[in-house]
């Protein structure tokens, strides 16, 4: 969430920013509201002030002076003003709690140099790393090639949970395995504690990092009567585990590696592209947290960025890196890189991981702060990164290695977690 005075002082920056991430939000609204609450506040401020002073009026010696008509105005004056102090406060509530509802409504600001446009098409491509593959044969999809290989199977899955289920069987249970041990090996080296994270959360943590937990556009699934969600990502869970605290500054940067199954409806996702692996209800990630100081969040924005092109590089897989469209951003993300693998199935990239930098948009709703030097609380600020969703890599390794005879290579990064190195045909 935005500042309410930074969006009142940047009004036709922060409506641009609005209209450029093709969302709807009122920012004039919120600088009502907010001028709004102002007013009351020093209303409610002033008559508290003269209750003060009626309440001096009625004690000590100054009482000892007043005559019976005296102290019988005093206190009609004290139940007037205790009935306007209350009426000031009922109002002074509804209009905070509609300026809260407004303001949680505008998106984080983009960062200046982030492409402005409503679609993929939009991003800008930062480059390219890797080789893309040649094949002296016909290529197949990840879907032919899981179900010829025995790996995975999305028929069974249909008939025991429902469309965009999956079973993975035989090595591809090793292979997931060894991608979430691969990357999390990478990323404890690297600093980063790691964590499995509860796959529900409250709605307010949902809310909190910028995630709508209802409504029919929400990709999130509720669990009805807990007040409560299956988590999309565990951005979710790291992001709320210090919700309402402030953290000591000798103790930032802290970096959080979470390991979740991750839950997502996708309501009205369809075509070629969203076939068998690429778009489930279920999957399995690693997914990376920062905290750390306003000053620094760039730099550890660039970090997890090459984290993650490590991975990708390990493994073997071409990549491009994209800079994400403000279309695309998401409500809290002031910038975000995209990595898209090579899918030979598909003879095009498609998006493997991403990371943001969130700035204070998600640490102001979470009251998430630090003790500065000046002895003040400020918010942190907070990024999040895809280190390895499984289920993607899973997609791009079998679509890279595939070789003629049907069997499947596993990158050497893998093979020593998986105990293999090649998939055949049973």
């Amino acid at each position: 969430m935005l500042d309410y005075k930074f969006i009142t002082e940047n009004l036709e920056a922060v409506k641009t920013n609005i209209a450029n991430r093709f969302m709807k939000a009122d920012a004039q609204e919120v600088a009502n509201l907010y001028d709004k609450r102002t007013e009351l506040t020093t209303n409610l401020q002033s008559l508290q002030q003269k209750r003060n002073v009626n309440a001096e009026n009625m004690k000590g010696k100054a009482a000892q002076t007043l005559t019976a008509q005296e102290r019988n105005v005093l206190i009609e004056e004290g139940k007037k003003l205790k009935e306007k102090i209350t009426n000031a406060e009922a109002e002074l509530s509804i209009i905070e709690e509609e300026l809260l509802t407004q303001a949680r409504k505008i998106p984080n600001m983009a960062h200046p140099d982030a492409p402005v446009g409503k679609e993929d098409k939009d991003n800008k491509e930062v480059k390219i790393v890797g080789e893309l593959p040649k094949f002296d044969f016909e290529p197949a999809d990840h879907v032919k090639l899981g179900l010829n290989l025995d790996i995975v199977d999305f028929d069974s899955a249909t008939k025991v949970s429902g469309t965009k289920f999956y079973y993975l069987k035989n090595e591809g249970v090793f292979l997931e395995l060894g991608l979430i041990r691969y990357a999390l090996d990478i990323l404890q080296k690297k600093g980063f504690t790691p964590y499995i994270t509860p796959d529900i959360a409250r709605e307010e943590i949902l809310e909190g990092i910028g995630f709508n937990p209802r409504g029919e556009e929400s990709n999130v699934y509720t669990l009805e009567g807990e007040g409560a969600c299956l988590v999309g990502t565990a951005e979710i869970t790291l992001g709320g585990y210090y919700s309402n605290t402030i953290i000591p500054k000798e103790k930032l940067p802290l970096r959080m590696a979470g390991l979740s199954h991750c839950f997502r409806r996708e309501a009205g996702a369809a075509g070629q592209f969203s076939k068998g692996l690429y778009r489930v209800h279920q999957f399995t990630k690693v997914e990376m947290f920062v905290f750390c100081l306003p000053e620094e969040s760039d730099r550890f924005h660039e970090e997890l960025r090459s984290i993650e092109e490590e991975i990708f590089q390990g493994l073997g897989i071409p990549f491009r890196v994209v800079d994400t469209c403000t279309g695309d951003l998401g409500a809290p993300a002031y910038r975000k890189w995209d990595l898209e693998a090579w899918m030979p199935g598909r003879n095009d990239w498609g998006e493997v991981t991403s990371t943001s930098n969130c700035t204070d948009y998600q640490a102001r709703r979470l009251n998430i702060r630090f003790k500065h030097s000046d002895g003040k609380n400020k918010f942190v600020h907070m990024l999040n990164g895809t280190a390895i969703a499984v289920s993607r890599a899973i997609i791009a390794i079998l679509e890279n290695f595939q070789q003629a005879d049907g069997s499947v290579r596993i990158p050497s990064a893998l093979v020593s977690y998986c105990g293999f190195d090649v998939i055949k045909k049973p």
